[in-house]
């Protein structure tokens, strides 16, 4: 069975327990303008409250992922508009819940991912890139330094000196070169772009969401922790995964020599 949300700018469906969110301003490259930062903002919303869904994946209509800010939107608005309570009450908002839904987010980039728009990719926990896929950070073609989370995503990702390389030069990074350096997980002809993704999705959906979840929750936080509070709030964050359902099937199928039929539960 299939579920469908009514959105303006994006498609949001539910399938076999994935939910697919897809940014649908395909004449602009899906560049995000303000009802479709606040769209996917609460599109995620849904999938994190939806207990059927243990898997999101998240795309672009057309030939691109996202080519970032519609800046005739924003230059409409005239000298008084601040970037900065756009930053914040935006692209903030939506990285923040992308990090906080736990549940795997698979960004299937089809095609361009720039600036914000590789700003909201980056935010997503796996990617598989088309091989016509790229990322571009165009910031610094506009006198801009690079936003949506990117100054503390990237170098985590592929470390300082290719992230600086790519906000200075604001050059094109291919599918290719993205997997040599980490930015995404994996990369498929466009022929088999679509099954690739289906693929991952499905044993996403199928495997252990609580565990899957509190792994998320346990990675971002240790990057503020020292060893030792890291560990101890890995052997909390254990024994809430100890006391769920998937655990108990889990141990059972080991025992029993099968494959484990986790629930998410």
């Amino acid at each position: 069975m299939t579920k469908a949300m009514p959105y303006d700018t994006l498609l949001y469906s539910v399938e076999n327990a994935v939910a697919t969110l897809t940014l649908n301003r395909p004449q602009t490259l899906n560049a995000f303008n303000d009802v479709m930062i606040r769209e996917a903002t609460e599109a995620f919303k849904q999938a994190a409250r939806d207990a059927s869904v243990r898997a999101i994946v998240l795309t672009g209509a057309g030939r691109g992922f996202s080519s970032g800010q519609d800046l005739a939107d924003t230059q409409s608005r005239g000298e008084g508009f601040s970037i900065a309570e756009h930053l914040r009450q935006g692209y903030h908002r939506l990285i923040k819940q992308m990090i906080k839904t736990e549940k795997p987010i698979l960004g299937a980039i089809n095609g361009v991912a720039a600036g914000a728009g590789c700003g909201v990719a980056l935010a997503c926990d796996f990617r598989v890139a088309s091989e016509k896929a790229s990322f571009m950070l165009a910031f610094s073609r506009i006198g801009l330094i690079p936003d949506s989370g990117l100054n503390w995503m990237l170098p985590r990702l592929i470390g300082y000196a290719r992230a600086y390389r790519m906000a200075l030069t604001a050059e094109k990074v291919p599918a290719a070169t993205a997997l040599e350096w980490g930015l995404v997980n994996a990369v498929a002809p466009e022929a088999e772009f679509a099954a690739t993704v289906q693929g991952w999705a499905t044993q996403f959906a199928s495997g252990a969401t609580r565990a899957f979840g509190l792994t998320k929750r346990g990675m971002y936080r240790s990057f503020d922790m020292d060893l030792d509070e890291a560990l101890d709030y890995e052997a909390h964050l254990q024994d809430i995964a100890a006391r769920s359902d998937d655990f108990k099937e889990g141990v059972r199928a080991f025992l029993e020599k099968r494959p484990a039929q986790f629930k998410g539960q």
